[in-house]
């Protein structure tokens, strides 16, 4: 007797279709416009990507002072712009000829593409996996995060290390903000307010992260035992709440910041001072 649970055999069909999965003629049974969201995020990611490999690979523009690029923040090899009392540390020598935002880049890149937000961002924008909410993805198989290249995701803890000490950086440039072109202390401009709510919103994604809250308070067996680290469990779980917008924030913050000294220093205007 037919139960209406018996496999598809349709020939060649992937997805919701395989043998495993029950026999739903539908590929999915959703009226709203499910597709609307991943399509903006497919867009809103490679809008970055297209505008940030721009950057990274023309190696001209970055530092108007007293701002410098967020991209090109420490900068690590001699080809470097002089930067008066900011982060030139030499570490590559003059044997680096590329664009040193690419020695940098890495470690912010990494921590963002290993994010859980993120993940599942581009997961469900680019690769369809699955491309929305009781949506079925187009794969024959799924295997996870257990083969390579996607095994490596795995390195996220690590990569929040790092992720905190550009954080660190980037905190000491936006200190170096509140001088004028001359180098004087005690001046303000439209781009310190601009560094300041990017390194803000920087601070905020960064420790919204799901390794941050596990490194805090993950492995505590009894939290009356350990009252400070429970509270601070506590915050970063709040901020973790709204990763996602701390995400999609700290993305566009890090691009105008950027796009602000590229402005500056191709001649475009002169920055703005409140004092």
């Amino acid at each position: 007797m037919a139960t209406g649970t018996e496999p598809s055999s349709q020939a060649g069909a992937t997805g919701v279709h395989t043998a495993s999965r029950a026999a739903i003629p539908a590929r999915h049974l959703r009226t709203d416009r499910w597709w609307l969201a991943p399509a903006c995020t497919a867009a809103g990611l490679l809008a970055f990507i297209v505008y940030s490999t721009w950057r990274a690979f023309s190696n001209a523009d970055y530092y108007a002072a007293p701002y410098v690029s967020p991209f090109y923040s420490p900068c690590l090899a001699e080809n470097c712009h002089t930067m008066r009392g900011g982060p030139n540390w030499e570490i590559f020598g003059s044997w680096w000829g590329l664009s040193p935002a690419l020695l940098i880049l890495i470690f912010p890149l990494g921590f963002r593409l290993t994010c859980y937000y993120y993940r599942k961002a581009y997961y469900r924008g680019f690769w369809a996996s699955p491309p929305a909410c009781a949506v079925a993805e187009p794969h024959k198989k799924y295997t996870g995060e257990t083969r390579f290249p996607l095994i490596l995701q795995n390195i996220h803890r690590y990569f929040f290390y790092f992720a905190v000490l550009v954080a660190c950086v980037l905190t000491y440039d936006t200190a170096l903000t509140f001088r004028d072109e001359n180098y004087a202390w005690g001046h303000m401009g439209l781009g310190t307010l601009i560094f300041l709510v990017n390194i803000a919103l920087i601070w905020t994604y960064t420790l919204s992260c799901h390794s941050c809250r596990h490194i805090i308070g993950g492995r505590l067996r009894h939290f009356s035992k350990h009252p400070v680290r429970y509270r601070m469990w506590g915050w970063v779980g709040r901020l973790n709440e709204r990763h996602m917008l701390l995400a999609w924030s700290s993305l566009i913050s890090v691009a105008v910041a950027d796009f602000y000294v590229f402005l500056l220093a191709s001649g475009a205007f002169a920055d703005p001072r409140f004092f």
